[in-house]
């Protein structure tokens, strides 16, 4: 510590070599200070996962022995099945079964699905199933709407179904007053026919919103540079906003999509 190469983070929990460090190393550290058999839960691993992005700085961590939370770690006490946990870019975490089924015991029914609709997209898929935390905690709280979350998503078109953040933005635009566009619409800019995410019709205003399980390569990242700029040049305008700035800024994306849209205030 005198010479600089440990920088303590917790008790018994250094970081190695320099000051800074990665989200995923604020997860992995909490986990350490929360004792033997703690995981990554809740939020902290819906963020994981990718399921859910979020942008809060506590920690959400299940340990089985009873522990108070403090320094930014909120403990969750629990002992979990081997089933119920694994390990994901080296953390150890809630299955996303298992993360799901904990966060509706607090969230509505429509965050449920979201969290539904996210996993399936990226096709994370467990041996335990939803369907089997039902049956294995039948009166756990919340289990009412993961059931019904579930029987809706089976019964949904899947070409119907929206982003968590396409779910988020109407609410949000509704909230601050300003105009719903149409959900992925297509349009045509000089041969080429693009589904963007939303476009007010007979206006160039498109806004894109950037979630993770659209930019999952470099591919993708730069298709969509290439589709950015043949918009452009067929007259489009186009902004992109991301789930954070949703949360962190919302009243300056709120007056800074006035401005985009020529709306007064």
């Amino acid at each position: 510590m005198r010479s600089g190469r440990l920088h303590p983070l917790y008790a018994g929990v250094y970081r190695v070599g320099h000051g800074l460090v990665q989200r995923e190393g604020r997860w992995m550290a909490a986990v350490l200070a929360s004792g033997p058999d703690a995981v990554l839960s809740h939020w902290s691993a819906a963020a994981l996962w990718m399921i859910r992005p979020n942008s809060r700085t506590t920690i959400d961590v299940t340990c089985p022995s009873k522990s108070r939370s403090w320094d930014g770690i909120r403990r969750h006490h629990k002992a979990l099945p081997p089933d119920e946990v694994t390990v994901e870019e080296g953390i150890p975490v809630t299955t996303v079964p298992r993360t799901i089924f904990d966060l509706a015991a607090t969230e509505p029914i429509e965050v449920v699905k979201a969290l539904l609709r996210e996993a399936e997209f990226r096709e994370l898929h467990d041996r335990l199933s939803l369907w089997d935390l039902i049956e294995r905690y039948p009166g756990r709280r919340g289990i009412r709407k993961v059931r019904a979350a579930l029987e809706g998503l089976k019964d949904e078109p899947i070409d119907e179904r929206k982003s968590p953040l396409e779910e988020r933005f109407a609410p949000f635009l509704r909230a601050h007053r300003l105009p719903v566009p149409p959900f992925n619409q297509w349009i045509t800019a000089g041969s080429r026919r693009f589904q963007v995410d939303c476009h007010r019709p007979g206006t160039n205003q498109i806004v894109e919103l950037d979630g993770w399980q659209g930019h999952k390569s470099r591919s993708a990242f730069r298709e969509d540079r290439a589709r950015d700029r043949i918009l452009h040049v067929h007259g489009y305008s186009v902004i992109h906003l991301t789930w954070n700035q949703l949360d962190d800024e919302p009243e300056a994306v709120a007056s800074d999509l006035r401005v985009f849209l020529g709306i007064d205030k």
